[in-house]
């Protein structure tokens, strides 16, 4: 599962509300080289790599899907993602808009999840609230969420994050119509076909 948004819609506090509350899957950790915000750790919430670490890794096939947000690479590392679906895990991605559309390229059978905000200016106070970054950021990563949010069309689910704990059971409610999907069922059904009595 792809969950997507603009910076600020929420996505890790909906993450983490689902996690508490139990949500059954692998959080993926992402790649980037950006600085570590106050509180981050390496390993934890990113790896933070160098700019040539992470092209290396690029040019190398170990990078998932990448993409560049506000000057700094994001993508997510192959080889966590692919161990734990090898195993019939559950694996959500965090990542950006473009990173979403081209793991929908790589795999079409990925569900894309949209977290949009309740409105624009909600996503405005949040950025600013959060006070991590100075006003020029801010504003460029606005201008980013209007071209960002246009995504949202092309994704399977949209979430709006009102109210962290509805945005949670909308999360857990995608899971279950997935896991009962008839292309998801179909040992299910040949065994109660193939059944001799």
């Amino acid at each position: 599962m792809v969950l997507s948004g603009p910076s600020g819609c929420g996505k890790g506090t909906v993450l983490k509300e689902f996690f508490a509350r139990g949500g059954d899957a692998f959080l993926s950790v992402s790649a980037t080289t950006r600085a570590p915000r106050p509180g981050e750790e390496n390993g934890v919430h990113y790896y933070f790599l160098g700019r040539e670490e992470f092209e290396e890794k690029l040019s190398g096939g170990e990078i998932l899907e990448h993409a560049c947000y506000c000057g700094n690479y994001y993508g997510t590392p192959r080889g966590p993602v692919y161990e734990r679906l090898e195993r019939g895990e559950n694996v959500i991605l965090e990542i950006e808009v473009q990173g979403g559309l081209q793991i929908r390229e790589k795999c079409p059978e990925a569900v894309l999840v949209f977290v949009l905000p309740p409105s624009f200016a909600e996503l405005r106070r949040r950025l600013i609230g959060r006070q991590t970054e100075d006003m020029e950021t801010v504003s460029r990563r606005l201008e980013a969420a209007r071209t960002e949010m246009q995504a949202a069309y092309d994704y399977d689910y949209v979430v709006v994050n009102d109210r962290v704990e509805d945005a949670v059971e909308e999360l857990k409610a995608i899971f279950a119509a997935e896991r009962i999907k008839t292309e998801n069922r179909k040992n299910i059904i040949d065994e109660v076909l193939h059944y001799d009595a």
